[in-house]
């Protein structure tokens, strides 16, 4: 019987780890799903920023429903929420990791924590401006 295992190899600074890879299942990936639902979750759980996010998230979907934004005033939207998101949820991820690796203070972590912290306070700018292009002519 053909043995039909894959390996991963997996680059790591100066070497590389080879780490056995099951075949595709469909139990996995609905798993690996789960995972991340339960990290949505945990972001909103635990980060009040992330709390300001899904009030305003709320809002700006409610605001474009009662306007009846077009579909490319809803992709920008989404869009822009998206980002917003996304750039929360690395941002949170990078605090933990360095909060994990460095619970002393360190200028690195200090860093790697305001750069994040940036990228975050860039795209809400960013939402912001695109919220304001699409709703301030419904408003006058």
């Amino acid at each position: 019987m053909k043995d039909t295992r894959r390996l991963n190899i997996i680059y790591l600074g100066a070497g590389l780890i080879m780490t056995e890879k099951n075949n595709f299942s469909l139990q996995q990936r609905f798993k690996r799903f789960g995972y991340a639902i339960v990290g949505i979750f945990t972001l909103i759980k635990e980060q009040q920023n992330a709390w300001v996010h899904l009030v305003i998230t709320v809002f700006v979907v409610a605001a474009g429903v009662v306007f009846h934004v077009t579909a490319g005033q809803w992709m920008a939207i989404v869009f822009a929420i998206v980002l917003v998101w996304m750039a929360e949820a690395l941002n949170t991820s990078i605090e933990l990791v360095c909060d994990l690796v460095s619970p002393d203070y360190h200028p690195l972590v200090k860093k790697a924590k305001d750069i994040a912290a940036g990228a975050v306070l860039v795209t809400a700018i960013g939402a912001v401006i695109v919220g304001l292009i699409i709703f301030l002519p419904y408003l006058f």
